[in-house]
């Protein structure tokens, strides 16, 4: 039995389990009947089956099945799963009677035309009428001359883990295929798939060709967009939640594109070793390493090395859930921010601007060998230094060299970085700079303020010894 089951999906496990439970219990209080289908276990695994079946055959006209058009007028489709970004064969879910359909954009790339093909076979061309590589969706539109069949969406902040779901796409070109499983974890992020991540994992099966196609919970309601699988590991899958996909096709509806509020800081996370700098708990918040001129948080009073810890009320836990948070606020909304700052809770209210088409990144400069053990050398910074690594400030010292094995080179830096304070102090010189230095005492750390040609962020060296 150990044998047969360990290939089985958690749901069957379970179900096989149940079956075991109740074959167990009537044999011990009907040892002398024979099998019987009315066994009461029997009965009420064909009751959840009917549910399941029932939910299988309501949830199939929703989906649809998705071929982008080449520039030669072919389709194309295929077995192969595709990364983000390129096109091929998806899966996709109709979302209103007129014919608008969701789908990642991965699966549409750059078509300007896709094949879509109903649960009925009837074959239709859809235009696309928005991307949003951010999140990775897409929204679609076809004429079909009649009301076609569209899903209902749910509330994927009720989602728990440990329901049951259904997945529902075409993988391989195996059209209306149905898996069942339950969710395996929420609020994930740090896939690397989009910039805003916040997906819902199950184990329902997700082979290539589900991208773009619906997670439904067992009342019929779309509580995900299916978008990606891992391609190593079996029973894990990602859905991108549908009060995000919600949020994203009604402003594709609206303009075709979707606008983002903007803050206007750089941010890091909090390391055990700068929350302690920073007299705050690690991944308590994020950190401020930069604040840009002009935008909304520099209005606001928002300084570079204050933690980030709520925004409106909600808890930010990592630079990702942040920039998940402003980018789901129109521009002119009010972000109600709280910040620590040396020690203190301030609350900041920052209207917000619209994040730019290219937003503004940022990176570290370099230095002179100092008698510790630091591993730098650093110097003063000259136009020559500030033209060979594109700095975008001259004012600090430059690191020109890292030895090989130091504290500078495990805490990543590296030549052509600028250090640009020391311990929360200005550095304008390297008179400054090795004053600073030799003010800290044996075995201390040190928090470097750093700017790498367009971005700043905070180092600490762990000790000077």
């Amino acid at each position: 039995m150990v044998m047969i089951t360990s290939s089985l999906s958690s749901i069957q496990r379970l179900l096989l389990s149940a079956v075991s439970i109740f074959l167990f219990l009537n044999v011990e209080t009907r040892q002398t009947e024979a099998f019987s289908a009315d066994l009461p276990g029997i009965r009420m695994l064909e009751e959840i089956q009917i549910v399941i079946t029932e939910l299988a055959e309501e949830t199939k006209p929703s989906v649809v099945n998705l071929f982008p058009i080449t520039s030669g007028g072919r389709s194309r489709e295929g077995p192969g799963e595709r990364m983000p970004n390129a096109s091929g064969s998806g899966s996709g879910l109709i979302v209103d009677s007129e014919g608008y359909i969701v789908t990642n954009n991965h699966v549409v790339g750059d078509a300007a035309e896709i094949e879509v093909r109903l649960s009925d076979k009837t074959k239709l061309i859809a235009h696309v009428i928005g991307k949003d590589p951010d999140t990775d969706l897409a929204l679609l539109k076809v004429s079909a001359g009649r009301p076609l069949t569209s899903a209902r969406f749910g509330d994927s902040t009720s989602v728990k883990v440990g329901q049951w779901v259904l997945a529902v796409g075409n993988p391989f070109g195996l059209d209306q295929t149905v898996t069942l499983g339950v969710v395996s974890g929420i609020g994930r992020e740090n896939i690397n798939l989009s910039r805003y991540e916040n997906f819902i994992q199950t184990d329902a099966s997700i082979n290539p060709g589900n991208s773009g196609g619906p997670l439904f919970n067992l009342r019929g309601e779309v509580i995900g967009i299916n978008t990606a699988i891992i391609n190593f590991a079996q029973g894990i899958g990602f859905a991108i939640p549908s009060n995000m996909a919600k949020q994203v096709i009604e402003q594709l509806l609206a303009k075709g594109k979707v606008v983002r509020g903007w803050l206007g800081v750089g941010i890091q996370p909090l390391t055990a070793e700068l929350a302690k700098k920073f007299g705050v708990t690690e991944g308590g918040g994020v950190l401020v390493n930069e604040v840009f001129e002009k935008d909304p948080a520099a209005i606001a009073g928002i300084q570079p090395g204050d933690v980030i810890v709520r925004i409106n009320g909600m808890l930010v836990d990592s630079p990702n859930k942040l920039s998940r948070l402003i980018g789901t606020l129109a521009p002119g909304a009010t972000s109600r921010i709280e910040v620590v700052r040396d020690l203190k809770s301030l609350i900041l209210d920052v209207p917000l601007t619209e994040r730019p088409e290219t937003p503004v990144l940022a990176s570290i400069p370099r230095v002179e060998k100092l008698e510790s053990k630091l591993g730098l050398e650093v110097q003063e910074s000259t136009v020559n230094l500030v033209e060979k690594f594109k700095l975008r400030q001259s004012t600090g010292v430059v690191i020109t060299k890292v030895d090989p094995n130091s504290l500078a080179q495990a805490e990543g830096l590296r030549e052509g970085d600028l250090i640009i304070e020391v311990n929360r102090t200005e550095i304008s010189s390297l008179v400054e700079f090795t004053s600073s230095i030799s003010q800290s005492r044996r075995g201390d750390a040190l928090l470097f303020r750093v700017l790498r040609e367009h971005r700043a962020f905070y180092v600490v060296l762990k000790s000077i010894d």
